[in-house]
């Protein structure tokens, strides 16, 4: 099983996969159309969506905690440097 480098889903099946492309490093949910991954700012716009729709958050504490997870997945360690921040 992989998991998304891009928003920690595990992939198990080929629908999980973009474009159900089992070599690709993430999830359907982290892809465009095209097939290509989101950017930082898509991505991380997605998560907060998803994170208020599945937890009630407020917007702002949606996208601190999308920021937050963010930090730890493989996909977006070249956005941080060690000064940044979630404030």
């Amino acid at each position: 099983m992989k998991t998304c480098i891009s928003c920690g889903m595990p992939m198990n099946k080929a629908a999980d996969f973009a474009k159900n492309d089992e070599s690709k490093n993430y999830c359907i949910y982290c892809a465009r159309e095209d097939g290509s991954m989101k950017s930082f700012e898509e991505a991380k716009a997605s998560m907060t969506g998803f994170i208020i729709k599945t937890q009630g958050l407020s917007n702002e504490a949606a996208e601190n905690a999308a920021f937050s997870a963010m930090r730890k997945l493989p996909g977006w360690q070249s956005n941080f440097s060690e000064n940044t921040t979630t404030d």
